[in-house]
């Protein structure tokens, strides 16, 4: 993972380069209100100007709720990640909201969601749609650390904590890329 001219990262893969920007600055809505899991989607959506800031909040919304009405994204232990593809986008797009009081989300383990992501790819990048997907995943498998993201208290504040959970997978992901690479 490198830093690109414009402040983004970008990871490289063995086949081809994948641009990532990993909870860029307005990524994290840290005050969710809504407890219905499709309210809560839109409101995440709306709200947070990773998204806002372009011209398809509506088409993230359509998407990621029609894809969450197929299956439920609730991963279980308060995790959530819903996502959608989407034309139009030229990268990966990531948001994360937090919720205090929970919501109603369909989990296989029935408890409240109190991390909700959404994860918005362009319908030709698959593979990088899969690593932002795992990458995030595995920077959430940890009870401690979920907690220190829900217990922040600034959109600032979660950004950071995330962006280097992200960053430090995404190396340990592909270190072994790299060794591989150079035998």
């Amino acid at each position: 993972m490198t830093l690109a001219h414009d402040g983004h990262y970008i990871l490289a893969s063995t086949h081809r380069m994948q641009t990532h920007h990993c909870f860029e600055p307005g990524s994290v809505v840290p005050d969710l209100r809504s407890t219905d899991k499709f309210d809560a989607l839109r409101e995440l959506i709306h709200r947070a100007p990773v998204f806002s800031r372009r011209s398809t909040p509506a088409d993230i919304e359509r998407s990621v709720i029609a894809r969450e009405r197929q299956q439920s994204t609730g991963f279980g232990h308060g995790i959530a990640v819903a996502h959608g593809r989407v034309r139009g986008l030229a990268r990966v797009l990531i948001a994360l909201g937090v919720s205090r009081s929970g919501i109603s989300y369909d989990s296989p383990d029935g408890e409240p969601v109190k991390l909700l992501a959404v994860i918005a790819s362009p319908p030709n990048l698959s593979l990088g749609y899969l690593q932002a997907l795992s990458t995030l995943v595995r920077c959430l498998r940890e009870p401690d650390d979920r907690a220190a993201l829900i217990q922040g208290t600034s959109a600032e504040e979660i950004e950071a904590r995330i962006r280097s959970a992200f960053l430090a997978e995404m190396e340990r992901f592909e270190e072994p890329l790299r060794r591989g690479s150079a035998g």
